[in-house]
């Protein structure tokens, strides 16, 4: 499973931590994080994205997909996105 797609938007939040990148594709994380199971994330916020942006999303819904997000990997990388962002 490539997990390339989290080191990216670990990358771009890091960069540039309260940037409207960083924000929705957090968003996008925590939403597909859900242990529920409902993955509820407004699909009109990819307009507001990039065209790069907006296929690193896609990557990181395919990586959904694959179950990556019950991944300790996945799991860490939210968490430290998260305080990233937490401490701006």
């Amino acid at each position: 499973m490539d997990l390339t797609p989290l080191e990216e938007t670990r990358q771009i939040v890091r960069d540039n931590t309260h940037g409207g990148a960083s924000l929705l594709l957090f968003a996008l994380l925590k939403t597909l994080s859900a242990e529920n199971g409902q993955y509820l994330y407004l699909l009109n916020k990819l307009k507001d994205m990039t065209p790069g942006t907006r296929q690193l999303a896609y990557r990181l819904m395919e990586l959904m997909a694959q179950g990556g997000n019950e991944s300790e990997a996945w799991k860490s990388t939210v968490a430290e996105i998260e305080e990233m962002i937490r401490k701006g």
